[in-house]
């Protein structure tokens, strides 16, 4: 799944484990959703999408097949 994740936290200048911390997740977690290696649940993508204020479908988006 494509998603501007990094994007938005280094706009913040957050770094991965900050970004963790306000999610309740790992930075590992964080690193592997930001590199699509790992698609976070939907509960994960919605708290995400309240965080930055940016509707859902604006962070992540399905690639194109």
């Amino acid at each position: 799944m494509n998603n501007r994740v990094k994007d938005l936290r280094t706009a913040r200048a957050w770094s991965q484990a900050e970004l963790g911390e306000r999610l309740a997740v790992s930075r590992q977690a964080i690193n592997a959703i930001e590199n699509g290696k790992h698609d976070p649940s939907l509960s994960l993508a919605f708290r995400i999408a309240r965080l930055f204020e940016q509707p859902v479908e604006a962070i992540f988006d399905q690639p194109q097949s």
